[in-house]
C-alpha cells in the first residue's frame, strides 16, 4: 500500500457513506482502500513530512478565526455602510515553499471577510482583498504571525 493514510481515509469514507459495517461493506472498503491509492500513486509526487502537533494547533486556530470572523462579517454587513473599509493589500511571503504558500492563500480565502486574489511567487506575495480593514499593516502582521509562521514550522521545521 503506497499511501497508508489515504487507504485508511478511503476505507473509512466508504463505511461512513454506506452507513453500514456489514461484511460486504467491510470487504468493499478494504478493496477500495487498496485499489484507489494505487491508482492515484502516480499523481502524488511526494508527501511532505509534516509536524502533526503544529498541524492540529493550526487547525483549531483557523477554525476559531473562521467562527469569530463570521460574527464580525455579519455585524459589518448588517451595520452601517460607513463602517466598511474595503482594502487591497499584499502579504509578503517568507518562503517559496509551494505547499506553505498555497495553504496560506487557502486559509486567507476561507476566513470570512477576506478573499485571496492570488499568489505571486515571482514577486513573493499574496494579494488579499479585505471586506474591511482600517489597519492593513496589523492585518498583515496577524496573517504572518497566526498562519504563515505556523505553516513554515509545520512543513519546514522553522519558527519565524
Amino acid at each position: 500500500m503506497p499511501h497508508r493514510f489515504v487507504s485508511l481515509l478511503v476505507g473509512l469514507t466508504w463505511l461512513m457513506l454506506s452507513h453500514s459495517i456489514d461484511p460486504c461493506d467491510l470487504l468493499i472498503a478494504c478493496v477500495l482502500a487498496i485499489i484507489i491509492p494505487k491508482l492515484v500513486n502516480p499523481f502524488i509526487v511526494s508527501t511532505p513530512n509534516i509536524r502533526w502537533k503544529g498541524t492540529i494547533e493550526l487547525f483549531f486556530i483557523v477554525l476559531w478565526d473562521i467562527i469569530v470572523s463570521n460574527f464580525v462579517v455579519a455585524k459589518l454587513v448588517l451595520g452601517p455602510k460607513q463602517n466598511l473599509a474595503p482594502k487591497w493589500f499584499r502579504v509578503p511571503l517568507e518562503t517559496k515553499h509551494e505547499q506553505v504558500n498555497a495553504l496560506l492563500a487557502m486559509i486567507i480565502s476561507t476566513t470570512p471577510g477576506t478573499v485571496s486574489a492570488g499568489i505571486d511567487q515571482e514577486r513573493g506575495d499574496i494579494l488579499v482583498h479585505a471586506l474591511s480593514s482600517h489597519h492593513p499593516e496589523q492585518d498583515i502582521a496577524m496573517i504572518k504571525e497566526r498562519y504563515e509562521s505556523r505553516l513554515i514550522h509545520i512543513f519546514m521545521g522553522e519558527q519565524t
